[in-house]
């Protein structure tokens, strides 16, 4: 009789009630055919695989990543609170011992969410995973170090913005080259902000990458780079989108391939992401990775169109693959070793401006962003937001964030600036986030600037 060599805990959420459009290709029945395969493979049949239902986040847990404009209630919708729960819950199972591991098979996805939201882009309007993390350094404290490897065939911009400037946070992505696809960003030059740099790994892999090619990188450069680091927890974003049945990218990844890429990262939670081949890949791959985590043979996992040599990586990329593996190797060698104050300058203030535009909202956002460059912490941060487009009016807002494990000077300079920015008129509204406090505070907090 089979039986999990490590638990897994699976909280799943299909979100039945929830699309962007009927014919969008994050739609209603996304989940449908994995739920099927789960279990006509009966998975949940095998001692040491449980599922659990996932609970609803509130606003407090949305806050700590994320400045919804003009608030969480205006912004966030019931299946994206689910969605949150469910994940916070998988993180639960693991801190608690219920678990091994835990995977959240969930929608909406969620890695294209910045700190700042005015809407969705990328199918995405909070994220998942650093909700996660909040949650869990909120129970563990600030000491505790996370790494986040997000193998999602889209840059994971989302999370790098949240955790830009994050020393506890190695942030790892794997995803086709944004030349090549959307959101046009995660280049190896993104490397992380004034105290993190080096800790943003951005892994960009030319359009035909298949198993041979992603798992080389594994290999050869992401559990190295997590060896070395030491996470006390793992948690993989795993979209499946790398898939060679996909539709909307152009990679060459299979379920077998997924499967032995979950043995080797040995994740302590895996959270879905994109994935929109809702019958050729996602079915397949879920099942491999369900099986991964819980130690039991997949060897013989195929899709039903699986042609080894009709789907075989192409010659001329491992070349390619090599190449960034060892350019993204030795950045990370010699990150230490690099001049900050040449590549931040030596101001009192790193800025930095940006233009971020919401291709499912259509609206256009500019940022303007400071981060203090201190000599004790990671730095208070401001960012003013300039939005406009879609289903809101133009709206400018401010933003105070104080990060874990501030020092008191910072914290004091923080206020100070919120104070100012709440008495200036040219904002619509202005907010403060401590997050090792876990306050958040709004003013105006009446304020809707969303067309009725």
């Amino acid at each position: 009789m089979l039986k999990a060599e490590r638990s897994v805990g699976l909280i799943f959420f299909p979100a039945f009630d929830w699309c962007i459009t009927p014919d969008h290709p994050e739609r209603e029945e996304r989940l449908l055919y994995t739920r099927d395969q789960i279990l006509e493979e009966g998975l949940l049949d095998i001692p040491g695989i449980y599922e659990y239902r996932p609970c609803v986040a509130d606003d407090n847990h949305i806050q700590r990543a994320h400045i919804c404009v003009p608030s969480v209630a205006k912004t966030v919708t019931k299946p994206h609170r689910i969605a949150v729960g469910g994940t916070m819950l998988a993180a639960d199972l693991v801190l608690d011992g219920k678990v091994g591991c835990a995977f959240a098979l969930l929608r909406p996805p969620g890695h294209h969410a910045n700190r700042v939201v005015h809407g969705s882009r990328g199918f995405c309007t909070v994220n998942n995973e650093a909700i996660m993390v909040e949650h869990m350094r909120h129970r563990l404290g600030p000491g505790v170090r996370i790494a986040i490897v997000d193998t999602d065939a889209h840059h994971a911009d989302g999370t790098q913005d949240i955790f830009y400037n994050d020393p506890g946070i190695l942030h790892i992505s794997l995803h086709q080259d944004g030349r090549t696809l959307y959101p046009g960003t995660g280049f190896i030059s993104e490397r992380g902000g004034p105290a993190a740099y080096g800790q943003t790994i951005n892994i960009p892999l030319p359009p035909g990458t298949g198993d041979q090619g992603m798992l080389y990188v594994m290999e050869n450069l992401v559990t190295p780079i997590l060896a070395e680091w030491q996470p006390d927890y793992i948690i993989n974003a795993a979209g499946q989108d790398n898939h060679y049945s996909d539709p909307l990218t152009n990679m060459n990844f299979s379920a077998n391939g997924y499967a032995r890429l979950t043995e080797m990262l040995n994740p302590d939670i895996v959270v879905l992401e994109g994935g929109y081949s809702i019958e050729g890949a996602l079915p397949y791959v879920n099942v491999g990775i369900i099986l991964a985590l819980a130690g039991l043979d997949y060897s013989h996992l195929r899709e039903p169109d699986w042609k080894p040599d009709a789907l075989r990586q192409p010659q001329n990329v491992m070349p390619i693959v090599q190449s960034v593996v060892a350019q993204v190797k030795q950045q990370w060698e010699t990150r230490l070793q690099e001049d900050r104050q040449e590549i931040f300058g030596k101001a009192r203030f790193y800025v930095r401006e940006r233009p971020i535009f919401y291709d499912t909202d259509q609206i256009v956002e500019k940022q303007y962003e400071r981060i203090r460059l201190c000599p004790h912490c990671s730095g208070w941060r401001e960012i003013y937001s300039h939005a406009a487009g879609g289903r809101i009016r133009r709206t400018k807002v401010a933003i105070v964030i104080v990060p874990w494990l501030a020092c008191r000077s910072c914290r004091q300079e923080a206020m100070d600036d919120y104070r100012r920015l709440a008495g200036l008129a040219e904002f619509d509204q202005v907010f403060y986030h401590s997050c090792e406090e876990d306050v958040y505070l709004c003013t105006p907090d009446h304020h809707d600037p969303l067309t009725l």
